[in-house]
């Protein structure tokens, strides 16, 4: 009895641990969810509302696979058929994408925001879907992957003309209220606790909300809580009590996510016989993963944007919860930009302040260069490297560092050129005199 107590006590202590890391990217609220063999676990608040990310694909997945089910769609549909006027284009040529290429992730879509915008505030999912017809594909239709929330917000304009209901009410009614989910929302929440989310900055965390589209639920805007994930692995696991038919649409699911990489209806296969996903918007991160044969899975919501944090999080509780070490926490990226920018901030402002007394041109010239081409290098790289549009990344998904970074060294440049233009008619004057 006592090796078991001690056995369980480490295994608590290793839990939090992980969880302590977590925050130590700035993150202060981190709910866990773990499913075993013992029941269900919970560690953080249970009962709090996170944005949970991209896990919203495999709600959005499953009402697909009941129409499929029921007959009122087919996998090999051409979605122009079910969308009249839509219609795409690969090397400027006319092509078809069919259903099960929007659930594989393999349509041409691409998750660039350049390319393909994603719904602004006065649209609707097939207002959006119309600014997204004509579009030039990245590949041809089942060609090969590249994850784009374009195919799954996509799925959700072809459920509301499949059925007639607007996606929000064929989601509750078809699929959230009948698998018990009573505590998990499409799109923000009219009650509940919600856990506010947050952004980072200057190493701290601030408070941070950001409103919710319609033409962007699909892909990636329920809210839920650790207590209704639980439910979901449990669905995932077999070990729920739901209606037969659901059961055979999730078994149905699973049966297509085989072998490592695979995606399917809003799921991912990893190693060996493990399936997850994982979420993230400006302001929360989450993830789940469980496995196939064995009665287990954990999932992770997180309210900031530290996706890589958040994955390594759940991946450690995972393989703890099968008696294997957990490994580190990993460091997020926007965790490196904050850290990196908030120095681009110092050193800026000091440079900013050197200039007010330096007086040698050719270094007043330096740091003006040096704050131009910096400014330059960001603003060209930072774009190409995330797909978006820099004010996307600046003002919505980097820390507020980035943005303030940017700005400081910005404003080396004028100061620059008027202290360079000050000190050289100084000289001509003391050259004259």
């Amino acid at each position: 009895m006592e090796s078991f107590l001690s056995e369980l006590y480490d295994q608590y202590q290793m839990i939090m641990e992980g969880i302590d890391e977590q925050r130590k990217t700035k993150c202060d609220s981190v709910s866990v969810a773990i499913v075993d063999d013992e029941g269900v676990k919970f560690y953080g608040d249970e009962e709090g509302l996170y944005q949970i990310g991209s896990m919203t694909k495999a709600f959005t997945g499953l009402a697909v696979q009941k129409l499929i089910s029921e007959g009122k769609l087919n996998e090999d549909e051409n979605i122009s058929d079910l969308l009249p006027g839509f219609s795409a284009y690969y090397d400027s040529e006319p092509v078809e994408i069919k259903v099960k290429e929007l659930l594989t992730q393999t349509s041409g879509y691409t998750n660039e925001e350049i390319d393909y915008p994603s719904a602004s505030s006065d649209m609707s999912l097939s207002e959006w879907a119309e600014s997204i017809s004509g579009k030039e594909l990245k590949a041809g239709p089942g060609e090969k992957y590249a994850y784009s929330n374009v195919n799954y917000n996509l799925l959700g304009v072809i459920i509301e003309r499949t059925t007639g209901k607007s996606y929000e009410d064929y989601m509750y009614e078809e699929i959230l209220f009948p698998l018990g989910f009573y505590n998990t929302y499409v799109g923000v929440p009219d009650e509940g606790k919600i856990v506010l989310g947050s952004r980072l900055g200057y190493r701290k965390a601030f408070g941070y909300d950001i409103p919710v589209y319609e033409g962007r639920i699909p892909a990636g805007y329920f809210y839920s809580n650790a207590k209704d994930m639980a439910r979901w692995i449990k669905i995932w696991l077999g070990t729920a009590d739901i209606p037969y038919e659901y059961q055979e649409l999730v078994d149905d699911v699973k049966n297509h996510l085989n072998e490592e990489g695979e995606y399917y209806s809003g799921w991912e296969s990893f190693e060996e016989d493990e399936i997850g996903h994982s979420g993230g918007t400006p302001n929360y991160s989450s993830r789940m993963i469980f496995s196939k044969t064995e009665n287990r899975g954990v999932c992770v919501l997180t309210n900031m944007n530290v996706a890589a944090s958040t994955d390594t999080l759940c991946n450690g509780l995972f393989l703890l919860s099968s008696g294997k070490d957990a490994g580190k926490t990993a460091t997020d990226v926007w965790t490196v930009f904050d850290i990196v920018f908030t120095y681009v901030s110092g050193v800026g402002i000091l440079m900013i302040i050197s200039l007010l007394f330096i007086k040698k041109r050719c270094i007043i010239l330096g740091i003006g260069i040096t704050a131009l081409i910096s400014v330059m290098t960001v603003c060209i790289i930072m774009p190409l490297t995330f797909g978006a549009r820099l004010n996307d990344i600046a003002f919505i998904w980097a820390p507020y560092s980035f943005a303030g970074g940017i700005a400081v060294l910005t404003g080396n440049i004028p100061v620059s050129i008027i202290k360079y233009i000050i000190t050289g008619k100084y000289e001509n004057r003391k050259k004259a005199g």
